[in-house]
């Protein structure tokens, strides 16, 4: 492994406005000294674009960061970043996300997930960095059987368009690697969640209709199992895997060994979702979200799987562990508490939020 000091370097991360890139970005402006982050994003309105400009905004405050609003389909605009700035290492976090979604909209995952990210390969390619990190999914392991799901299994059963661009983006990357001796690293993330999250997954939107005094429909019956990841344990792991490339190697034929690698980010300990609605429940009420007499089971319908789904996600980080010494840890009523109390103050008092 090549060991990257982040130190005073030049680091891109798209997606800046999202969920996990706009706290990956706090953390490196917080954390590294002399450390200069350029954040891209499209601020699209998959979802509510406030909550994106509340990000952005506490982004902002930092003298080192530097906010460029541009489509990663757009090969100019992503060459002509990489040609001014030049960045040590970029982590791609820029993509559409979600399963349901691209069931209607799939046009925005080729542009975004697979156009794009070609984008981002092509100028790591013309201006050689350090380190390609990027986000890839616990979707790709689709209807595999066996669990935990470990980075040796086969992941060529998807069950979404996708989970599909997301292991096309391995393989993608994988192929760069070895024309380029780009040193990339993939990361499958396990539904992450956390303050300031993002509102299509299931725990904001729990949240957002138990408020309204809807009803939540729990899939399979509340038989899922899904290995919620914090976010601030994300982050922490994209972290550790910057500062670790992919070593280059030369193999016996005289060509590049890619210097390529997978890992799971996940808790390594998935959670019913009848349990995990129940602890959301019991937090939203601690916050003083809910009231202390909300009548939670008139609010709860058990429903079929949906088309899409898998019924189990569950990480094996045993490769993290003992490649990087990280395992998440983040115990979820924790998590929960902490998505309660930022959700009580955001939008309770949107007033006070970004309205722009």
């Amino acid at each position: 492994m090549e060991k990257i000091d982040l130190q005073y370097s030049c680091i891109l991360v798209t997606g800046a406005a999202g969920f996990i890139g706009s706290n990956l970005a706090k953390r490196l402006l917080e954390g590294v000294p002399g450390i200069r982050v350029i954040g891209f994003d499209n601020v699209n309105d998959y979802y509510d674009v406030r909550l994106k400009k509340y990000r952005l905004k506490t982004l902002n405050c930092y003298e080192d960061f530097y906010f460029i609003k541009g489509d990663l389909a757009d090969k100019e605009a992503v060459f002509s970043l990489f040609e001014q700035y030049h960045p040590k290492v970029v982590v791609n976090l820029a993509a559409q996300a979600g399963v349901r979604y691209s069931i209607t909209h799939p046009d925005a995952y080729i542009q975004s997930n697979l156009i794009g990210f070609y984008n981002i390969l092509e100028a790591c390619r013309n201006y050689p960095v350090e380190h390609l990190v990027y986000a890839s999914s616990s979707s790709v392991y689709g209807s595999n059987k066996k669990v935990p799901y470990s980075t040796d299994d086969k992941v060529d059963n998807p069950v979404s368009l996708y989970a599909a661009t997301k292991k096309s983006n391995e393989l993608l990357a994988h192929a760069y690697s070895k024309l380029y001796d780009i040193p990339s690293t993939g990361l499958r993330f396990f539904t992450v969640y956390g303050p300031a999250g993002r509102p299509d997954m299931a725990y904001f939107g729990f949240t957002n209709k138990l408020l309204a005094g809807d009803t939540i429909k729990i899939f399979n019956y509340g038989n899922c199992r899904r290995d919620f990841t914090y976010v601030d344990d994300i982050v922490e792991g994209v972290m550790r895997v910057m500062q670790g490339a992919p070593e280059k190697k030369t193999g016996e034929d005289g060509l590049p060994v890619p210097p390529y690698a997978v890992y799971n980010i996940g808790n390594g300990h998935p959670e019913n979702l009848l349990e995990f609605v129940t602890i959301l429940q019991e937090e939203l009420v601690r916050a003083g979200v809910l009231p202390e007499d909300y009548d939670f089971e008139s609010h709860k319908e058990l429903v079929p799987m949906q088309p899409g789904d898998v019924p189990v996600t569950y990480a094996d980080t045993s490769a993290l562990e003992r490649d990087y010494g990280y395992k998440p840890s983040t115990p979820l009523r924790e998590g929960l508490r902490h998505f309660a109390e930022w959700y009580k103050s955001y939008y309770m008092n949107m007033s006070d939020s970004v309205q722009a």
